[in-house]
């Protein structure tokens, strides 16, 4: 169950709306697309090496095979020297992916609000939508021009909606979560 559900978050985590709509977005000088492709098949391994550990094990068991139970406490060892570095990359380096994604809203924010470029423009009216916010707050001026054009109907940015707030909101959910897996995936495999 360990290993469906690591394999399920790292699916969603992947595959997911506001994820790559970023990655998409994301320039190659940014690191948010490498950190996402390693995220992804990282947890495609590391939920594989679980499962297969389960499997063996519970082979083992049934057979009652010294082999089967070294080659499952072996993957139980590798899935263990996996989960240590996530989590401690998890907690030294908190805020890269926070700063990474709003690097990239700033990035097309701002482009928007230099020229009218209607491809950016769409990125843009694209990100409100998924995120449901509307705009940033910025000491630089007025901005209700950008936000007029790609706020999604309905959203008004007076209500707080700033989508810089939203995203690190958002990350910071599933960053938590992220952490909780790692944090009962390692009890467990102890």
């Amino acid at each position: 169950l360990l290993g469906l559900s690591i394999a399920t978050l790292s699916t969603v985590t992947h595959y997911g709306l506001r994820f790559t709509l970023i990655s998409n977005i994301s320039l190659d000088s940014n690191s948010y697309r490498v950190i996402h492709y390693t995220a992804f098949y990282f947890g495609i391994c590391l939920s594989m090496t679980l499962i297969l550990a389960a499997l063996l094990s519970s082979a083992a068991t049934v057979r009652e095979s010294q082999c089967l139970t070294a080659m499952g406490f072996f993957c139980f060892a590798l899935a263990f020297c996996g989960l240590i570095p996530a989590a401690c990359w998890r907690y030294t380096h908190s805020t890269e992916v926070e700063d990474s994604m709003m690097d990239v809203y700033d990035f097309v924010y701002e482009e928007v609000r230099r020229n009218t470029s209607s491809f950016r423009r769409h990125e843009l009216t694209a990100i409100h939508e998924a995120f449901l916010c509307c705009g940033k707050h910025s000491p630089f001026g007025d901005t209700t021009n950008v936000e007029h054009k790609t706020c999604p109907p309905g959203q008004v940015h007076d209500e707080g909606q700033d989508c810089l707030r939203e995203i690190q909101d958002f990350l910071k959910k599933h960053m938590d979560f992220v952490f909780s897996l790692l944090g009962i995936a390692i009890g467990f495999t102890v």
